[in-house]
């Protein structure tokens, strides 16, 4: 008997730690949910993307997302990339965000700040959400950037 309880309590407790964790999902109702999908165009050989070949570097894309996309290369092949557009902002004339080394800062009055590492605010920086990510793969020399 003991032991069947153990069991249930074990189940029950495993099955509630699994759940999903919504932190980091981003869905807010400021930034639309646009899919795009940079395909084969960002390509580190090319000398406009070159500079991804070193940790510590980005590029700033406005053909893609919302307002454009931050790309970051954290070194070995592996890269994050960003929504360039306040999450924390309904959409206006300076709610995007412009990019100085690992911070993408909004133009609006509270200067809202975002590391462009790992999409979060930094101190100071008021509302709920991080930059909206986007999905990142590394084949050879191409990295393909998508939101579907």
């Amino acid at each position: 008997m003991k032991r069947s309880l153990f069991t249930i309590v074990f189940c029950v407790s495993l099955i509630l730690s699994c759940q999903k964790n919504d932190d980091n999902d981003n869905n807010n109702n400021y930034i639309p949910n646009i899919a795009f999908d940079t395909l084969d165009s960002i390509n580190t050989a090319l000398p406009q993307y070159n500079n991804l070949q070193f940790p510590g570097n980005f590029v700033v894309l406005n053909a893609f997302g919302y307002n454009g996309i931050v790309i970051y290369s954290k070194g070995n092949n592996t890269y994050s990339a960003f929504e360039i557009t306040d999450p924390n902002h309904a959409p206006s004339g300076c709610s995007s965000l412009t990019v100085e080394g690992i911070a993408a800062t909004c133009n609006c009055e509270d200067n809202n700040s975002y590391n462009i590492v790992d999409g979060a605010p930094f101190d100071g920086t008021t509302g709920q959400f991080s930059l909206k990510p986007y999905f990142v793969e590394v084949s050879g020399s191409v990295i393909r950037v998508y939101n579907n």
